[in-house]
């Protein structure tokens, strides 16, 4: 049953620092299309108490379960995801009311001494708990002549620059919107270009969740959304689904926007899958027109896909080890 228009709309989020930020702006975003008041309701996921890595412990998902037994409890109205923690299949009776305008979408290495990848030493200790990052981190590596040693790490924001700061790694690799969400960019000593390491799947874009039953909802949701990020997320994120893989696989994918003029009027999407050591990379991509619907942004995906496992990419995904 809906609560009524006098009660504050209750947003499930995760406790940590980041999950807090961004669902605060979306609380905001919403009372302003609203005029209702929103309360955060905090929810402590599997994925926030557990210390053993993503892989080990079922990767996507592991932030989300909690967050939607919420909902299907009634505890919370809606909720706010990172949407590449989302795994590809949606739940019946679930929706995502609204995809906000993306965050910046890249990776951003935050290194000691104000140093960017290329002025790393040989031999640098990285630390990422992503193989999608550990393989197109250690391919860049390679094809500037050097070796890296990748470092698997977990924790929030703190933890991980932390371990910088404190001098046992030479350089971490995070999102770039979660640092902008907590007001930490400027940590960042270079952003790196989507043509060197592409993103995980949705990266930087949020998923505004609710039940597929409260109509009202989703409608003064869907205020929040921003087509376009919806469309290039739903290829990316397709092309991760057609590959079957989890965010425990290398693969990286993006959607960009071309235009001609100020029209944009078509839509590339890239994808990549590479072994961990990054010595062997299937990146390939391609373009289409802007999709209109959901079924166009997921054939996008597809068709992509197909193309990549045509040239091998199923044996690469064969590695699931850190």
């Amino acid at each position: 049953m809906n609560p009524r228009l006098d009660e504050p709309l209750r947003l499930g989020t995760r406790r940590s620092k980041l999950a807090m930020s961004q669902s605060g702006h979306v609380a905001d975003a919403v009372r302003a299309v609203t005029g209702r008041a929103v309360e955060l309701v905090e929810i402590t996921t599997y994925g926030d108490v557990s210390r053993e890595h993503l892989t080990q412990i079922g990767g996507t998902g592991v932030f989300v379960t909690a967050l939607r037994d919420a909902l299907l409890r009634g505890d919370v109205d809606f909720a706010v995801h990172s949407l590449k923690d989302l795994p590809t299949a949606q739940p019946d009776d679930l929706v995502i009311a609204a995809m906000p305008r993306r965050e910046d979408p890249r990776d951003a290495l935050v290194a000691r001494d104000g140093l960017t990848f290329g002025q790393l030493p040989d031999g640098a200790r990285i630390g990422t708990g992503s193989p999608r990052r550990t393989s197109q981190l250690n391919h860049l590596a390679l094809s500037l002549g050097k070796r890296i040693e990748t470092v698997p790490i977990r924790g929030n924001v703190d933890t991980r620059i932390g371990f910088v700061r404190d001098g046992e790694l030479d350089a971490v690799v995070l999102a770039a919107a979660g640092l902008n969400r907590i007001g930490r960019g400027d940590e960042a000593t270079e952003l790196l270009p989507v043509d060197s390491v592409l993103p995980a799947p949705g990266q930087g874009a949020l998923a505004v969740e609710c039940l597929a039953s409260d109509s009202d909802l989703i409608a003064a949701l869907g205020e929040l959304d921003d087509p376009y990020t919806r469309a290039a997320v739903t290829a990316e994120r397709s092309l991760l689904a057609a590959l079957e893989a989890g965010c425990s696989a290398p693969v990286g994918a993006f959607a960009d926007l071309l235009a001609d003029g100020q029209i944009v009027n078509e839509m590339r999407l890239r994808g990549v899958v590479g072994t961990l050591d990054g010595t062997t990379l299937v990146q390939m991509s391609t373009t289409g027109p802007v999709p209109q619907s959901y079924d166009e942004a997921m054939a996008l995906g597809r068709e992509l896909a197909d193309e990549m496992l045509a040239k091998g990419a199923a044996g690469l995904m064969g590695e699931r080890s850190l």
